[in-house]
């Protein structure tokens, strides 16, 4: 009989909070690529889009640099979010601003970067 293959080990396992950090960061990568592909937003968005969902892949393959590119990623989209808030007046820009500043909090936790390869 074959053996089952073992399990792997929950300290290689990403956190919970790091998947779901990197779910919202795919979700934002695809919104990105699909409003620029229906023309609401500008071509250097496409860039940005890139740029999150290598920070997402990164960050569940818990490597250094996808932990710095999601870190950077959600404190630039919490400023955009107060920006929008504050100086444009969008009221709706307040869920992602505090989202994102959540996530950034949670990312700059000692057990967060102690996953990190």
């Amino acid at each position: 009989m074959s053996e089952a293959p073992a399990p792997r080990s929950l300290a290689n396992l990403p956190l919970p909070g790091m998947a779901v950090i990197s779910v919202w960061m795919l979700a934002q990568s695809a919104i990105g690529a699909f409003g620029v592909l229906s023309h609401h937003f500008p071509a250097f968005v496409m860039a940005l889009s890139v740029a999150f969902a290598a920070a997402a892949i990164g960050l569940l393959r818990q490597r250094r640099w996808g932990w710095a590119l999601t870190l950077a990623a959600t404190f630039l989209s919490m400023c955009y979010g107060f920006y929008s808030l504050f100086r444009l007046h969008q009221e709706q820009s307040t869920v992602m601003a505090v989202v994102n500043l959540v996530f950034f909090l949670y990312l700059a936790r000692p057990e967060v970067r102690l996953r990190l390869k």
